[in-house]
């Protein structure tokens, strides 16, 4: 499916990071573009930049979706191509010491529970309803593809390390889903695919100390540097134009297999 400016899209988690620079690299090849995020402040910033429009969005709350869903459609019409990558990342032992007492204490289902709605509730409302929207538009290509949705996971998905119980379960969720969704709406002429990506130099890393980032790029065989967002945007762009990507999950992470901790 070919990029151009009569064509809407919407990425999640816009605001900064694997979406910020995919959201940049979607106006640059001429979509019209939502973002979608709860940092108003950086996300109205952005989308001025790109000429977008930005949407405050809880892609876990229903109404905060319908909402953001209402004025993205109003401003640049249906989505042909949704990106989500919004996203939280706790970090919890299943088990763990206190360490003023050495109490014995276990991962709060709170913390757990937000998690799996955020990342993966929040990923598949997202698709079902985006979804049921592409649904009803004519067809663009000449195999009858209406649009395409772009899942992120992680290599956490499958690699989890010590701390990540709910992150990798999320994310495991949203690897899970990608084959039986793209199948439900392969009639439809949507596809779906998911990236995972590896160690990516998002606002995360700022408050990383220097040494600890290099040890961690060390453990990346090749490139052994972090990812760069614009190399997440263009695998984004390589899916949407490449109209046999289906229904896979693509390992992002230049061969990195996680350790443990």
């Amino acid at each position: 499916m070919k990029l151009d400016n009569t064509m809407a899209a919407i990425v999640t988690g816009g605001a900064s990071g694997l979406g910020e620079a995919t959201a940049r690299h979607l106006a640059e090849s001429g979509a019209r573009v939502a973002i979608f995020d709860m940092n108003a402040e950086r996300g109205e910033r952005v989308a001025g930049e790109i000429g977008g429009v930005f949407c405050a969005v809880n892609v876990a709350d229903e109404a905060s979706v319908d909402a953001g869903l209402t004025r993205a459609r109003e401003a640049n019409g249906i989505e042909r191509v949704l990106v989500n990558c919004a996203g939280i990342a706790p970090g919890k032992r299943t088990v763990s010491k206190k360490r003023d007492t050495g109490e014995l204490v276990f991962h709060d289902l709170a913390t757990f529970r937000r998690t799996i709605e955020v990342n993966l509730i929040g990923t598949y409302h997202m698709i079902a309803k985006s979804a049921a929207a592409m649904a009803g538009l004519d067809p663009v290509t000449e195999d009858g593809g209406r649009g395409v949705i772009v899942n992120t996971a992680s290599v956490a998905a499958t690699d989890g390390q010590i701390g990540q119980a709910a992150y990798s379960a999320s994310k495991g969720g949203v690897l899970g889903l990608t084959l039986p969704v793209a199948r439900d709406l392969s009639g439809f002429g949507i596809r779906v695919m998911t990236i995972m990506p590896g160690l990516f130099h998002t606002p995360m890393f700022e408050s990383v100390p220097e040494d600890i980032r290099k040890a961690l790029e060390a453990g990346v065989p090749f490139p052994s540097r972090l990812g760069k967002p614009a190399e997440y945007a263009r695998l984004v762009r390589a899916i949407i134009d490449n109209d046999m990507l289906n229904g896979e999950t693509i390992r992002l992470d230049g061969a990195l297999r996680m350790q443990p901790k």
